[in-house]
């Protein structure tokens, strides 16, 4: 065989040797699961009910997409506590644990200077926000609304 021949055959056998096949059930032009349109946000599993928030709740390594709550993508933190207390409230524990989740995230958004990144954000809101998010994961929402309960009046009303 010629080392140009061989070298194409190498190429072509280790190509295919790094390729990943497509999961059972996956669309094999896109390698989406089913469920999961891409580009919208939605995909499999989904869940109603808050999980994997602790190793006491977690059933899967893979966790559920939640419902998202019914306020804008720009909600300020304090808005995301109120959508997780009335779900919390109504008993929708999926959609209080994405609230709180969004809620901490946005108290973690800041511009800091590059030599600042590795400085995590920590703070006493950010604390008890992850107490709510447990006290839910440990099925006691008296216990979470009553800390969303103690955050709101610390959050001006625009608070982002």
């Amino acid at each position: 065989m010629r080392p140009v021949a061989a070298a194409a055959l190498l190429a072509v056998t280790a190509t295919a040797a790094l390729a990943q096949p497509v999961p059972p059930g996956a669309n094999p032009e896109t390698g989406a699961r089913p469920g999961n349109i891409i580009g919208t946000g939605n995909s499999l599993p989904m869940s109603n009910r808050a999980s994997n928030i602790g190793a006491a709740d977690t059933r899967s390594l893979l966790a559920p997409r939640l419902p998202a709550p019914p306020i804008g993508e720009n909600a300020s933190p304090r808005q995301l506590l109120l959508a997780a207390r009335q779900a919390l409230q109504s008993g929708q524990t999926g959609e209080a644990q994405e609230s709180l989740e969004r809620a901490e995230a946005r108290l973690l958004d800041r511009s800091v200077a590059p030599s600042r990144a590795d400085q995590p954000i920590g703070g006493p809101m950010v604390t008890e926000i992850g107490s709510a998010r447990h006290a839910l994961g440990r099925g006691d929402i008296p216990g979470a609304i009553q800390i969303i309960d103690g955050l709101l009046p610390q959050m001006p009303p625009s608070a982002m």
